[in-house]
């Protein structure tokens, strides 16, 4: 793979994931492919170790064990199964840029919530509907008793 040349797989800025710990399987792929797809391995199983990567900080790993925890499998490992093209290469590109926003998706930190207060005209507004609400309910028990 003409990446794999690089350091590693970029997910940001300041985080590369060297090439060593990314785990990359072929396998044979399902569906339609005539011929080809029963004696061509173009499937791609990739594996990232979250809980163990020694590139990770903790903090970084443990928002994304927290984050990706339901993608995890039980030894705290990340697996992509990318079968989509007809080419083994084109599979590991796309296994990749998955792991990379997957990654990224999870290490991104969430904006804060400001706590707001509701404006007066909208209070006033709530309850003068619940005034007429109730005014409504309460006529319909005045005029159906006898």
């Amino acid at each position: 793979m003409g990446e794999r040349r690089s350091e590693g797989l970029r997910i940001h800025a300041r985080l590369v994931l060297p090439w060593r710990e990314l785990v990359f399987q072929a396998a044979r792929s399902g569906g339609p492919g005539g011929q080809h797809v029963n004696k061509a391995s173009t499937k791609v199983v990739l594996r990232f170790d979250v809980a163990r990567s020694p590139t990770l900080g903790e903090r970084q790993r443990a928002r994304l064990l927290g984050r990706l925890e339901k993608r995890l499998n039980g030894r705290g490992e990340l697996v992509i199964h990318a079968s989509r093209h007809r080419e083994r290469l084109q599979n590991e590109r796309d296994a990749c840029e998955r792991l990379a926003a997957m990654l990224r998706e999870g290490l991104r930190q969430e904006k804060r919530r400001k706590p707001t207060r509701p404006t007066r005209s909208s209070v006033e507004r709530r309850l003068a509907e619940k005034k007429r609400r109730s005014d409504r309910k309460s006529d319909r028990r005045r005029r159906g008793e006898p």
